[in-house]
């Protein structure tokens, strides 16, 4: 019990810590590389390269007034970031990141917490951080900033059904929420990666998952043409920074949970050592280290595609929401869950390689009146419709 704790404790400490730092530096790295993209320096002044200046942005808000509107309810404004940022960082809490380490005091789990509904635990923290928005709009006593906090509720609510139906189809293949053994599952090979089955739930996830972090073209609730800001108009200071410490905490999460889910988590591909024992510390290293990367791939997704692609009307948003991803994610669910029990409970067959292949023939069957038959325009169109010949 003493082990337990001791190393609960320590892997707390660590993980928080890192996700803190990678945070701070995670904003430095947008601003690098969409100046890269538009051919320009950015931040290069504060340390070599850059590099210090999210410790200068930090005591740039430590030190900055705090302002409180007198209108405002005090209570909730001030409680408002805490309620965005705290479940931001606990959603982490359950994503296994490497393979056991050996002690001599025994193995211990590379996840904070290997809970047994971890994927659940992941859906109910993960919509808690909308509250702090919601709630930041409320008692700004800002018409604007209500107008923010309303997009982002309705926002979470069109894309967390869709979020949460893509991925009861990991649930399937998986037979099991534990997400130590849904990166278990996904070890046998390349193909028995989920993405390759399960490719439209993959496409499904990874689209909530941009409208559920907020970010671009899903950042209604701060769209600052017709929102001035959105919800956070009126804060300023540390109580500002947290709304985009959770914002970043976000996309870390959504893109290990992307990770975890559909690319064979800490699984190192086109081998079959990293997953069985006897656990070794180089095991641990280099599975954390494959994982890390395919984090950081997610994130450059996120950036490029925030600094790509201009924002969605509302109108668009929920179009998009509830005419198209969610009757996509349940008819999805309902070919995929017929053909997993023709392969497996009429066939026989075991989850492998065909398998998987074989579901991804499926998928790719599917994708092909998704990609080249439907919207046309109708959905995401412009503001002027055309006139009729």
């Amino acid at each position: 019990m003493t082990f337990f704790l001791v190393s609960s404790i320590i892997k707390i400490v660590v993980v928080f810590t890192v996700i803190m730092v990678g945070v701070a530096l995670l904003t430095l790295a947008e601003r690098r590389i969409c100046a890269w993209m538009q051919d320009r320096l950015g931040p290069n002044r504060v340390g070599p390269q850059g590099l210090l200046q999210p410790a200068a942005d930090g005591l740039k808000n430590l030190l900055k007034e705090e302002t409180l509107p007198a209108q405002a309810d005090k209570v909730l404004f001030m409680l408002a970031p805490t309620m965005a940022f705290v479940p931001a960082l606990l959603t982490f809490a359950v994503i296994p990141f490497a393979t056991p380490l050996p002690t001599p005091w025994g193995d211990v789990d590379m996840v904070v917490a290997n809970l047994p509904v971890g994927f659940l635990y992941v859906l109910a923290f993960g919509s808690l951080g909308v509250y702090g928005i919601v709630l930041a709009g409320w008692a700004s006593n800002n018409k604007y900033s209500l107008l923010g906090g309303l997009r982002a509720s309705a926002q979470m609510i069109s894309y967390e059904i869709a979020m949460g139906m893509s991925t009861v189809a990991v649930l399937l293949l998986a037979g099991n929420v534990t997400l130590t053994d849904v990166v278990a599952k996904q070890s046998q090979s390349l193909f028995t990666w989920n993405v390759f089955p399960l490719s439209l739930a993959f496409f499904v996830f990874i689209v909530a998952a941009f409208a559920e972090t907020n970010r671009l073209p899903f950042d209604l609730p701060e769209a600052e043409g017709e929102l001035i800001a959105g919800y956070h108009t009126e804060y300023s200071a540390m109580k500002f920074s947290m709304f985009y410490i959770a914002e970043y905490s976000n996309m870390v999460t959504a893109s290990a949970l992307m990770t975890t889910l559909f690319f064979g988590g800490w699984d190192i591909p086109f081998t079959t050592w990293d997953n069985t024992p006897p656990w070794s510390p180089l095991k641990t290293l280099l599975t954390l280290g494959v994982f890390s990367f395919k984090v950081l791939v997610f994130l450059f997704l996120y950036i490029w595609v925030r600094w790509t692609l201009p924002r969605f009307r509302y109108d668009q948003l929920m179009a998009l929401g509830w005419k198209v991803m969610l009757p996509l994610a349940l008819g999805y669910l309902t070919v995929i869950a017929t053909a997993i029990w023709i392969l497996h409970g009429l066939l026989g067959w075991n989850y492998d390689r065909q398998f998987g292949l074989a579901l991804f023939g499926l998928n790719v069957l599917l994708a092909l009146p998704l990609l080249f038959l439907l919207d046309r325009g109708h959905l995401v169109a412009g503001a002027v419709a055309q006139e009729p010949s």
